[in-house]
């Protein structure tokens, strides 16, 4: 007999958790660069449009196919970022921890999510969805322009790097054809 594999949720949780404290909260942001430009009182009017989640481990954060509705921010735990091929193959993309942040391009662009988060461990996680950011960006709109640089600087960053990448991989594969 197969073994099943049990999931908990942590639905209910996300709904009643204790608000965390602020400190916290802007101490994980300032370590964040999409967020180095803004002051502190930036920070203390970014925190109010933040939602704060739990996840267990195994649980999806998204889907690949999901709406991309949101930035989310590791406070506690790792994730993984996991992309389905269109054969079923299933390849880990990323690994993040406390810290680094995912799903930026929702903020953005809005589309659906390229890729699955998975927690790897137990993870608290805050997020800022798109619609609370257009609103920020509506009433404060230099502080909008400050962390939408932010992201824009974010994207340029890994777009290189992800050209980097495929050029060193287009130059080994000419390399081992010319052997």
């Amino acid at each position: 007999m197969e073994k099943e594999k049990v999931v908990h949720s942590s639905f209910w949780t996300n709904f009643f958790n204790s608000p965390t404290e602020e400190t916290d909260l802007k101490n994980s942001l300032k370590t964040i660069p999409l967020f180095n430009d803004l002051t502190k009182s930036d920070l203390m009017s970014l925190i109010k449009i933040l939602h704060n989640r739990t996840y267990v481990a195994g649980e999806f954060i998204f889907q690949q196919g999901d709406p991309g509705i949101g930035l989310y921010l590791i406070r506690e735990g790792e994730v993984e970022i996991e992309r389905t091929s269109h054969n079923n193959v299933k390849n880990t993309l990323a690994t993040f921890n406390k810290g680094d942040f995912f799903g930026e391009l929702a903020l953005v662009d809005g589309e659906k999510r390229s890729a699955s988060a998975i927690a790897k461990t137990a993870c608290k996680v805050s997020v800022i969805f798109k619609p609370d950011l257009d609103e920020f960006i509506e009433k404060y709109p230099r502080k909008g322009i400050k962390i939408l640089t932010g992201i824009s600087s974010m994207i340029a960053l890994r777009l290189r790097k992800l050209n980097e990448d495929y050029f060193d991989l287009q130059y080994n594969l000419q390399d081992e054809k010319g052997k």
